[in-house]
């Protein structure tokens, strides 16, 4: 299948209207749907937009690539539209976009649809092509351009299939994004492109919604001066187990692709050690274990967030609203409390402990570690249990793949649905039996200790709470005092809680403010997030502050971590309590104490925070 067969002149636009990013995906979903290519007009830009959301499509270099592959489109099609003075579409290189190609992949889509997508994002590396582009000035010329350099494009591709190139000193890479449509591919022919003008013999993995193409042989692995991995999802890495591998996002191939080339001419990078490897020294073992836990508490948040707002709202007809027995009863009260708490709230430690054995030992590693979380759910071991479970159910199973490498290869076929989840969950369900019981007391000292010192000095638990909200953002110290908050709300005490919700709003907000009075020290993207953060602070999510944070530690999180702990300590120090087990504007209007007071405490903590930021941060370059 052809290019101009998915781009006609019904979806070609010679000359957007629109003036910014919004107003394009608009004005392109509207070329689409006129074609009749759409499904669900609606549901489509939702999907487009959420693909945005993970990171900009606009690649650079005067290029942008909205794509999506969902059921909401009826007809695989391309919308082109043209804007020859620039539209700022956030790009990468922060430079306006004039080309844009949106690409509407439908769920069923078949490798040939997807492979023709996929051409498309090579093209668009040529910029003598691009310019050609920029120049035409009929639909008909847009058309006859694409077509003959997609005829082009394939004449090159079979030359080089003809000659094979021995593997001394060849470059191995892997490219991949998250829909596997257009980056992958872009990346891909940057560092080819760049490898043909630096004489460098290359050859690249991708790994798209078609599937992986161009695989790397274990022969090519081993002979191999250097291997880059650019991607934004999981790869299989197992076999680059001993090698030096240099890894990065995928933007990183499209715009840097000379610098990542040379590095991996030089054989610099990384030794990769796998999961089977014993070592778990230096920084890569600690990152790895690091991955391993934000890939469970990632995929953790949803049920937190959902269900603690879920009851939230049901604390707005009353504390026991959700109880039959109480006069304050209420069905729909209930009936939060029954999805929120009952349900969603259940899954939380089942979830984040599945997803780490799942980052450990891929899909094998699954069902071990949700059941070895919900027996730590049971069994009242809490978030600490869910962990311990997550990382023993990985870790076991990849032990279990280890010894049964050496079975027959008839047998290949019935590990991953048998021997895998049978054994796993065995050994992972016996071992954290014998757990949950010494874990359960842990945390019942711990809560009885932290609550013996609130009882006797409020402000100083206030700035413990605080403070561990703000340290790593997200992580696990911050969600350490979170559980802290919900064991307390357990207990009958929601004071401690109150000061963690409070806390955990101040980064974002701070943040927020700081890049709206001290513009100048933060560049323009920076002072777009921070827009962003004003949402992400309100709606508790300490997360917003990450970028922030990961750009520049030295002076962000210790502003963070200073104004989260005057907010924890001022919350207690005025007597605010929250019986809901989550935060932000939802929750405000259920809190004891006054409503006035704990804004003011948040107010003062996000204001501590922006000011120590804007003292603190130099001035960017103009």
């Amino acid at each position: 299948m052809k290019i101009t067969d998915l781009l006609t002149k019904e979806t070609v636009t010679l000359q957007l209207r629109a003036s910014n990013k919004s107003d394009v995906i608009k004005e392109l979903i509207d070329s689409l749907d006129r074609a009749g290519k759409l499904a669900d007009k609606q549901k489509y830009e939702e999907a487009i937009l959420a693909r945005e959301a993970q990171s900009t499509t606009g690649i650079g270099e005067g290029i942008a690539i909205p794509h999506a592959k969902t059921n909401a489109v009826k007809t695989p099609a391309i919308a082109f539209g043209l804007a020859k003075d620039g539209i700022d579409y956030e790009s990468l290189d922060g430079q306006p976009s004039q080309l844009f190609f949106m690409i509407a992949a439908s769920e069923g889509a078949n490798n040939e649809h997807l492979e023709t997508l996929s051409r498309l994002s090579s093209m668009l590396m040529d910029t003598v092509f691009r310019k050609s582009l920029l120049d035409a000035s009929t639909k008909e010329e847009i058309i006859k351009l694409i077509d003959s350099k997609e005829k082009e494009l394939f004449e090159e591709e079979e030359v080089e299939a003809a000659s094979t190139p021995d593997n001394q000193g060849l470059i191995l890479a892997v490219t991949a994004c998250p829909t596997g449509i257009a980056h992958t591919y872009m990346a891909a022919d940057a560092l080819k492109q760049k490898a043909k003008e630096l004489g460098l013999e290359l050859k690249v993995e991708t790994n798209g919604s078609s599937g992986v193409k161009n695989q790397l042989t274990q022969e090519e692995i081993e002979n191999a001066s250097g291997i880059i991995v650019a991607a934004d999802k999981q790869v299989e890495m197992e076999r680059f187990n001993g090698k030096k591998i240099i890894q990065v996002p995928v933007a990183q191939a499209i715009r840097k692709p000379e610098e990542l080339l040379t590095k991996a001419g030089r054989g610099e990078g990384e030794t990769y050690k796998g999961s089977g490897s014993s070592s778990s020294e230096g920084r890569k073992g600690r990152s790895g274990f690091y991955k391993h836990l934000m890939s469970g508490v990632s995929n953790m948040l949803p049920f937190v967030v959902g269900g603690g707002i879920l009851i939230a709202i049901s604390f707005m007809f009353g504390i026991n609203s959700a109880d039959p027995n109480d006069p304050s009863y209420h069905w729909f009260a209930e009936a939060l409390n029954t999805i929120g708490g009952g349900n969603a709230f259940y899954l939380m430690i089942p979830v984040l402990a599945g997803f780490i054995a799942m980052s450990i030992a891929d899909r094998p590693g699954f069902a071990a570690g949700m059941v070895g979380g919900l027996i730590a759910f049971t069994g009242e071991a809490g978030f600490l249990g869910g962990l311990i479970a997550g990382f023993l159910a990985g870790y076991l199973v990849v032990g279990l793949k280890i010894l049964f490498s050496r079975l027959p290869a008839s047998l290949e076929g019935i590990k991953p649905v048998l021997l895998y989840p049978l054994f796993g969950i065995f050994f992972t369900g016996m071992i954290m039996l014998q757990l949950v019981t010494p874990l359960k007391a842990f945390n019942q000292g711990l809560t009885s200790w932290l609550g013996g010192l609130g009882s006797g000095n409020l402000v100083v638990l206030g700035i413990i709470l605080g403070a561990m909200m703000a340290i790593d953002m997200g992580g696990p110290i911050n969600k350490a005092a979170f559980t802290f908050g919900i064991a307390m709300i357990d207990a009958g005490n929601y004071a401690p809680h109150a000061a963690i919700m409070a806390a955990g709003m101040v980064p974002p907000l701070g943040l927020a403010i700081a890049t709206t009075i001290f513009k100048n020290k933060f560049n323009k993207q920076e002072r777009e997030a921070g827009k962003t953060c004003y949402i992400m602070g309100a709606s508790f999510i300490t997360e917003g502050a990450i970028p922030f944070a990961a750009a520049d530690p030295l002076r962000v999180i210790p502003s963070a971590v200073v104004g989260s702990a005057v907010a924890g300590a001022l919350a207690m120090l005025f007597g605010i309590g929250l019986p809901a087990p989550h935060g932000g504007i939802f929750v405000i209007p259920i809190v004891t104490g006054g409503i006035f007071m704990y804004v003011l405490a948040i107010l003062i903590g996000a204001i501590v925070t922006a000011v120590m930021v804007g003292l603190l941060k130099k001035r960017v370059a103009v």
